[in-house]
């Protein structure tokens, strides 16, 4: 009985947190619309080197060395054949997000799996 009122307890917890998860992923367009509404440019944290070298005076020799090694697989979070515009904009946005976190998490499931896998057989050796 204690064990399945554990399980109907981890899913609700699992659960709430794939909702803020998701809540999280639609506010994300937050991230372009407050920076034009204050015109500020762009988003926190998401400078390029020129915007680093403006913002700073200069830019960081590990920072220039290294910069073009890592290409993004959605520039800008852009979506091929989006729409120009706040409303592309903010929904190629959310898409983003929600590739991401779905790349993230299966990454983080399949992981999780072989280390479980793992330390199971690790301790069924040691039996």
């Amino acid at each position: 009985m204690r064990n399945e009122q554990r399980k109907s307890k981890g899913m609700t917890t699992v659960r709430k947190l794939w909702i803020g998860i998701g809540i999280l992923a639609l506010l994300s367009p937050l991230g372009l619309l407050i920076p034009k509404l204050l015109g500020t440019g762009g988003a926190w944290g998401e400078w390029g080197t020129d915007e680093i070298r403006t913002i700073t005076g200069y830019l960081p020799a590990g920072m220039k060395r290294l910069a073009d090694r890592w290409k993004a697989p959605l520039p800008d979070y852009a979506l091929p054949g989006q729409s120009n515009g706040l409303l592309g904009e903010s929904l190629a946005y959310v898409l983003a997000g929600i590739i991401g976190i779905a790349f993230t998490a299966g990454a983080m499931y399949i992981l999780t799996k072989l280390l479980t896998r793992k330390d199971r057989t690790d301790r069924s050796d040691r039996t």
